[in-house]
């Protein structure tokens, strides 16, 4: 069974592209360890069934998914988001 990750906030990049506003997540373990990753590694744990990680809204648990642009382009998103990351886009900016 992959371990599950909340993620608690982004890191943004300046783009507007849908596929490409988004660097990397954050979280905190069980342990308050602070945790960072980039989108790219996130994508391969993903894929792997490694890893998997959702968001909270509204108290419900939304999983993140792997989408791939129509350029080939592969981003993170909720399950419920049209094209944009909206539900990751939400959260506050990791800090530095």
């Amino acid at each position: 069974m992959p371990g599950k990750y909340l993620i608690s906030c982004i890191t943004r990049s300046d783009l507007l592209n849908h596929d490409r506003r988004i660097q990397g997540i954050g979280g905190v373990n069980p342990d308050g360890a602070h945790w960072r990753i980039s989108e790219a590694e996130v994508i391969a744990a993903i894929e792997t069934g490694r890893w998997s990680f959702y968001v909270e809204v509204a108290g419900r648990e939304v999983p993140i998914t792997v989408a791939v642009s129509r350029y080939g382009n592969k981003y993170l998103k909720g399950t419920g988001d049209a094209l944009h990351p909206d539900t990751l886009l939400r959260l506050p900016d990791c800090r530095r």
